[in-house]
């Protein structure tokens, strides 16, 4: 470990701040709430099919949703004490602003900007009308409404674009005007969530139409490297967990309350895969499961009938859950950024009536509806997942580094185990990316080299203007 520690940059425990902060007005619940929307959302109706297909044994597939939750908690504890040492709004960009140096910040924190957060909402406005038009067939239409070239770019709008387009705008209106009616929506879209999911699976099981002989374990044999393989679509089925953390300077009593945040947020989506899984294996032996579509509906035709439509509304409300939960998260990072220096400065500033980031909020809003009218994000959340996840492990990777230096100076090594494991797990994930798809990591990695330009041009425009408020400064 004393190998490691020389090689890293002194850690610098002064919260990236100057005299700008936002205000301290969320509660336990409000960050329970953005990290259950944060997490649940389609692909835990789909994801499933791939990994009965990679693992067709009924309780190693339990087991895999059981692993992958217990590993989020283990990244949930050390965002916990990460958040501890800088409570401040902007989660990775902070921590590895600190431990790394500002450009390894900055570079985490226009990943979160080109495609982690925008990308996201972006994704979810879409898949949101199509949903939505099962209900509304007009809205889901892709009939051409326009065409136009834009710098040699043809871009066609069809009806469907333009309300996904809408729907972002709403959502960031809200964010910036009213930060009070914008967390109660928050909190009720997560807990109809909840509920739905649970009505699902209670009535689910009590419809009597599935068979526990599904849960016998399987004759099909599965390599154990598929076990591990499958480990990645679970994980990044449980992204999101992290969600608190982005918002903690505005939580208050952060430094007493984040570890419940994380610990109860994550709790809860744990509990909620895990039911669905249940219920979507009694529904269906796991052979069927691998070549379905969408499993969740799949499970509701057998459980309920082929007329029930009880998936669609639940994925609409986790879709709305979404956009609004990365619509709160995401804008803190690119403020953080700002305030500190490395980004432009104008996103640092804060709405005089409502105290809310309101252009760091606009800016991810425009370029999510740029990346919906557009097209392509599927593709730039693809190339850069490999970088989302990477910022997540130099993160824990980095708190190991501190935990060391406590530990040489006597501290206990349990300490050291929750994000140990969390930075082992994250790294075989990054192994086997660049092993199955080195192109794929390549091209993430240059899109994300991409902003180091914009860094030091910010660099330069900003230079002598970050005061550094004292080290604790608005903690509890």
């Amino acid at each position: 470990m004393s190998g490691v520690l020389a090689v890293l940059p002194k850690i610098s425990r002064q919260p990236p701040t100057d005299g700008i902060r936002l205000r301290a007005t969320l509660c336990k619940r409000d960050g329970i709430a953005l990290i259950v929307s944060n997490v649940v959302g389609v692909g835990i109706l789909t994801t499933p099919a791939i990994i009965a297909g990679l693992v067709p044994d009924p309780i190693a597939m339990l087991a895999l949703w059981i692993v992958g939750g217990a590993l989020a908690l283990c990244g949930a504890v050390s965002y916990a004490r990460l958040a501890r040492l800088w409570p401040s709004a902007g989660g990775e960009y902070v921590y590895l602003s600190r431990i790394y140096g500002p450009l390894a910040g900055f570079l985490s924190g226009w990943t979160s900007l080109i495609a982690g957060f925008s990308g996201g909402v972006a994704a979810s406005a879409a898949a949101l009308v199509v949903f939505a038009g099962r209900y509304f067939p007009a809205l889901a239409s892709d009939r051409t409404l326009l065409t136009h070239a834009f710098f040699g770019i043809r871009v066609s709008l069809c009806l469907r674009s333009v309300v996904a387009a809408a729907i972002i705008a709403l959502f960031a209106a809200l964010h910036i005007c009213s930060p009070r009616s914008g967390k109660n929506t928050q909190n009720v879209l997560a807990l109809a969530l909840t509920g739905m999911i649970a009505v699902f699976v209670f009535a689910g099981f009590a419809s009597g139409h599935g068979s526990w002989s599904h849960f016998d374990t399987s004759q099909v044999a599965f390599a154990p490297k598929n076990w591990l393989l499958a480990l990645i679509p679970v994980m990044f089925t449980y992204s999101g967990w992290n969600a608190a953390a982005y918002v903690s300077e505005e939580i208050h009593a952060s430094r007493r309350s984040i570890l419940p945040i994380l610990l109860s947020g994550t709790a809860i989506v744990i509990a909620l895969y895990a039911a669905l899984n249940l219920v979507y294996v009694y529904a269906n032996p796991v052979q069927q499961m691998r070549s379905s579509l969408n499993v969740a509906e799949n499970a509701a035709q057998v459980l309920f009938g082929t007329k029930s439509n009880l998936v669609t509304p639940m994925a609409i409300i986790a879709m709305l859950g979404a956009i609004s939960a990365m619509t709160i998260a995401g804008p803190r990072v690119y403020f953080a950024m700002a305030r500190d220096g490395a980004f432009i400065r104008a996103f640092a500033r804060t709405s005089r009536r409502f105290a809310t980031p309101s252009l760091a909020i606009a800016l991810q809003a425009l370029w999510s509806i740029v990346l919906v009218l557009f097209g392509g994000f599927e593709q730039i959340l693809m190339y850069t997942g490999f970088a989302i996840l990477l910022s997540s492990g130099a993160a824990v990777a980095g708190l190991l580094v501190i935990e060391g230096k406590k530990l040489q100076a006597g501290a206990g090594r349990r300490r050291l185990l929750a994000p140990a494991i969390f930075v082992l797990a994250t790294a075989a994930i990054l192994l086997d990316t660049v092993w199955q798809a080195p192109k794929l990591a390549l091209i993430g990695l240059l899109l994300v080299g991409g902003g180091i330009p914009i860094y030091m041009a910010s660099r330069r425009a900003n230079r002598g203007q970050c005061a550094v408020l004292p080290e604790h400064a608005g903690a509890d």
